[in-house]
């Protein structure tokens, strides 16, 4: 059955996290009351992780081919341009992790308003699926057009605040998560595989890559005329007492909320394709129901569980960590939360699993599983170093940056697509709720200033699998005698 195959997936990825907080909490950070919580949350996040996955097989997937494929063949450049935007800016302002950045952001700096952030992240993502989609139709090269982007990028991230670089790079990994993953990927599998031209199978990748430039490019524009000195954060209000189950009944109306806000654009997008542009059979549209109906359940559960549970027991274990008498054991926790975590990402799962059938096995899941948690398990390790430290975060996006752009020379095209890619999988909710939680707990404890240390954690995590897969894509064209 596909929903025990995919809780089976789930599990896989909650165990090394789960396991690693519980030997946390029985040697040197004690959670209290704050463990069954987390349990009870890994739980929910088994169980909603695999209804997602289900949901994103059957419906949602599906749906992005068939209206990529749709708005290729019809051959009309405006209409294409004009529902990749209205796509890209619906799914992302509905993301529930780009609330939950939002969230956090205005927490430790209200002069940001959450929804004046989640509207131009929205614009960026929408701008620049419409450009992924051009580059298919025109046969621009990905690597000279991801190089002129981050050129801009960085001119641009010269010129603003510390508190607008770290949220900027933050919202180019947090964009990318559960709703906006699956459909921007199906659409580009769409748009490439009738696209007519040699390398269809390399032109499948690259969407979410260029996708998470938007969100960088349109915070930093921000930050050009909205230049607040960054402010310094204080620690969150204790939650009222409550039992366990009260506990998650109480998140329960915010989170059917906000996942009521991902699906309802998007089920009457789905609604509009079915009537104007795409045909589906009876059959067809009954999977597709049925994948929305999975998805909103599978969602609403991996949020609560998250939410309810991961991210306090993630801010607590970082305050607890970051006491003089445990302080030595940030950086090798980070080390091991970094490689963990990156395998609980639903995203991850969805792109390792396309990659593995579009390269018809050559590449597998296992292999590219183990470069992004390497690259991962060094990006959340500089991260710490960074909360700890209080270093700029410019001395690591610049020489990071500049590997990534220089690899791309080497690198065979898919690779360099499948790791521009993955920085924007491996960057989902769990990075933005967990390991994000994780820096803001260290970085209150230590006396930090959290809007400014603790954001660009998730900017390492982007950052590092361009890298890393870049690099396995080197060895693999080596091994092949396949260079392109």
């Amino acid at each position: 059955m596909l929903f025990l195959e995919k809780c089976r997936e789930s599990v896989i990825s909650a165990v090394p996290v789960v396991f690693l907080v519980l030997l946390l909490h029985f040697t040197v950070a004690p959670l209290g009351d704050a463990l069954p919580r987390f349990l009870a949350g890994a739980a929910l996040f088994v169980i909603g992780l695999g209804l997602f996955l289900v949901g994103a097989d059957i419906g949602v997937l599906p749906v992005g081919q068939k209206v990529g494929s749709a708005l290729t063949a019809k051959r009309n450049l405006a209409l294409m341009l004009t529902v990749g935007f209205t796509v890209g800016f619906i799914i992302t302002v509905a993301e529930p992790d780009v609330q939950v950045l939002a969230a956090q952001v205005t927490g430790v700096a209200p002069v940001i308003a959450p929804m004046a952030l989640v509207c131009i992240i929205g614009i960026g993502v929408g701008f620049f699926v419409a450009v992924a989609m051009g580059r298919i139709i025109f046969q621009l090269s990905l690597k000279l057009l991801l190089a002129l982007c981050y050129l801009i990028v960085f001119a641009c991230a010269a010129f603003v605040p510390d508190l607008f670089l770290g949220i900027g790079f933050d919202a180019g990994g947090a964009t990318t998560g559960p709703m906006t993953v699956p459909f921007i990927m199906a659409l580009g599998v769409g748009v490439a595989a009738v696209s007519g031209n040699s390398h269809s199978g390399d032109d499948s990748f690259g969407f979410v890559g260029l996708a998470s430039v938007g969100p960088i490019l349109a915070v930093l524009m921000l930050g050009l005329f909205a230049s607040p000195a960054a402010p310094a954060s204080e620690a969150p209000a204790a939650a009222g007492q409550m039992g366990l189950v009260g506990h998650f009944l109480h998140l329960l109306p915010e989170v059917l909320h906000e996942v009521s806000m991902a699906l309802g654009p998007l089920a009457l997008l789905f609604l509009c394709f079915r009537l104007f542009l795409i045909k589906l059979s009876r059959r067809q549209t009954l999977r597709m129901v049925l994948g929305l109906i999975y998805t909103f359940f599978g969602v609403v559960l991996f949020f609560l569980g998250v939410k309810g549970g991961f991210m306090p027991a993630g801010d607590m274990l970082g305050g607890l960590l970051a006491q003089p008498e445990n302080r030595f054991l940030l950086i090798p926790v980070a080390l091991i939360l970094g490689a963990v975590v990156v395998c609980a990402e639903p995203a991850v799962w969805i792109l390792t699993e396309q990659v593995q059938n579009i390269s018809g096995g050559a590449i597998r899941r296992s292999l590219m599983l183990a470069a992004l948690s390497i690259g991962v398990s060094l990006a959340v390790g500089i991260a710490m170093f960074r909360v700890t430290t209080g270093t700029s975060l410019w001395y690591f996006l610049i020489p990071g940056y500049a590997a990534a752009l220089v690899l791309m020379r080497f690198c065979p095209r898919m690779f360099t697509a499948i790791a521009f890619d993955s920085g924007g999988v491996a960057s989902g909710p769990m990075a933005s709720t967990f390991i994000l939680a994780f820096m803001l707990g260290v970085s209150r404890s230590i006396g930090g200033n959290p809007a400014v240390d603790a954001f660009g954690c998730i900017a390492m995590i982007a950052m590092t699998p361009l890298i890393a897969i870049q690099l396995l894509g080197m060895i693999f064209s080596r091994k092949t005698g396949e260079h392109r």
